[in-house]
């Protein structure tokens, strides 16, 4: 099992902060037309000895599943949202800037303008975390990656002090280029913003945590005109509006859309069943 809930930012407040989802199973939130802030989803998760709600990966430190707007403590891979920001767009992005917990998924569905691209990071990094960035739980298996700010503090990994701008400020580590290559598409650093942020208006939004590995282009199908989806790396398979138009999405992620101004479903696939005791 899995819990998954929502932060926000000195915005609108949210019917929940926190909730469980079972595997294959979704959940629809009504968020306000004018809201920003983050989702992620924690996981290995149970009762201390103080019969208090705790996470090995993603923990937001409440105590309880409500998380009441504290945040993740990293490494958690983020869902950002943005809504109805500049020229009445959204804009969303997944984020490794603290770090890695769990593949995920963002597709917009309904949406106009801006490009309406999937994006996130469906690749299991835990495995492959370089030893010095990675979090462990006690049997050894990898709950976590984190990032090299998150590990060093060196402002070079950091973005701050000196390193404080975009010019200054690259993802020329071998750190922030572990996470770029194996998430393209996610933010690997402060600075991102290019190759990151996604932008789409009047649209629903689903998040899927933990979506299976997209090894080969037979999962989304070829549309009517024959046109196959792009493959961006052997794992990932990103949608444009065109392609989300032609290819039917909801028969595959298996969520339900609600109508209104800004929804997000959630679904989660192929994730742990278990609580591990703490």
């Amino acid at each position: 099992m899995a819990w998954s809930f929502i932060w926000r930012q000195h915005t609108p407040q949210l019917p929940t902060t926190g909730f469980l989802l079972n595997p294959g199973k979704s959940r629809t939130i009504t968020i306000p037309r004018s809201w920003s802030g983050r989702l992620w989803g924690r996981a290995l998760c149970g009762l201390d000895s103080s019969h208090k709600f705790v996470c090995l990966s993603g923990d937001c430190g409440s105590g309880q599943i409500e998380c009441s707007g504290s945040g993740a403590k990293p490494p958690a891979t983020l869902a950002e949202f943005t809504l109805n920001g500049a020229g009445g767009l959204d804009f969303y992005d997944v984020s490794l800037v603290d770090g890695y917990n769990l593949p995920m998924l963002i597709v917009a569905k309904g949406g106009k303008g801006g490009n309406c691209s999937a994006t996130g990071c469906l690749l299991d990094l835990n495995g492959a975390c370089p030893s010095e960035l990675r979090v462990a739980r006690k049997d050894g298996g990898g709950v976590g990656c984190r990032s090299a700010c998150e590990a060093f503090g060196d402002p070079r990994y950091c973005c701050s002090g000196a390193f404080g701008t975009p010019d200054v400020c690259r993802p020329s580590t071998y750190y922030s280029l572990f996470f770029k290559r194996a998430c393209p598409r996610s933010y690997s650093y402060a600075y991102d913003d290019t190759t990151s942020t996604y932008t789409c208006a009047e649209a629903d939004y689903v998040i899927i945590f933990c979506p299976p590995p997209y090894t080969s282009q037979k999962l989304f199908g070829a549309r009517k005109d024959g046109a196959m989806l792009p493959l961006v790396n052997k794992s990932m398979i990103y949608i444009s509006s065109v392609h989300a138009n032609g290819a039917s999405l909801s028969g595959l992620l298996r969520v339900q859309f609600t109508v209104s101004a800004a929804s997000f479903a959630m679904a989660l696939f192929l994730f742990w069943q278990h609580i591990l005791p703490l």
